[in-house]
């Protein structure tokens, strides 16, 4: 199952146990969050698109830590005058982890089966293993990486 949510003006894609990084969220660490703002479901039975969001569809989240992503330079400089001029910047983000998808206000069933996008035009290709990058996610309490959504 996997659901659209929209949150400090960006969509993201979301399924149960992902951890992503989003726009600063006003949460204390293992606070949970519910984002109501859900644009579409999928589930294995279809997908269901909002106009513009589904109705009784949420998504909860919990919050893993509030963090900085890495400084972005910004360097100004007009050419023979002798003006230059550098800043940096670091953007402030919460770290989440993907609870529970609900789609008209209950559960999905437990025996429920992922959806698999499946487009016929296109050719089959392999997809590469994701052992690592679902190990990273599980270490992220002991170490500071975090997995990019």
């Amino acid at each position: 199952m996997f659901a659209v949510i929209r949150t400090g003006g960006k969509q993201y894609r979301v399924t149960p146990d992902l951890v992503l990084k989003v726009e600063k969220l006003d949460a204390q660490q293992g606070a949970t969050f519910t984002f109501t703002d859900v644009l579409a479901v999928g589930s294995s039975a279809g997908i269901t698109l909002g106009t513009p969001v589904v109705a009784g569809a949420s998504v909860t989240a919990t919050v893993i830590a509030q963090d900085r992503l890495d400084k972005v330079i910004i360097f100004k400089k007009r050419r023979r005058q002798n003006s230059r001029r550098k800043n940096g910047h670091r953007q402030h983000v919460t770290v989440l982890r993907v609870a529970d998808i609900f789609a008209d206000g209950h559960a999905p069933d437990e025996h429920e089966a992922p959806v698999e996008a499946h487009d016929s035009a296109l050719p089959d290709v392999a997809v590469p293993d994701m052992a690592v990058a679902e190990s990273s996610v599980e270490s992220y309490e002991a170490t500071d990486a975090v997995v990019e959504a």
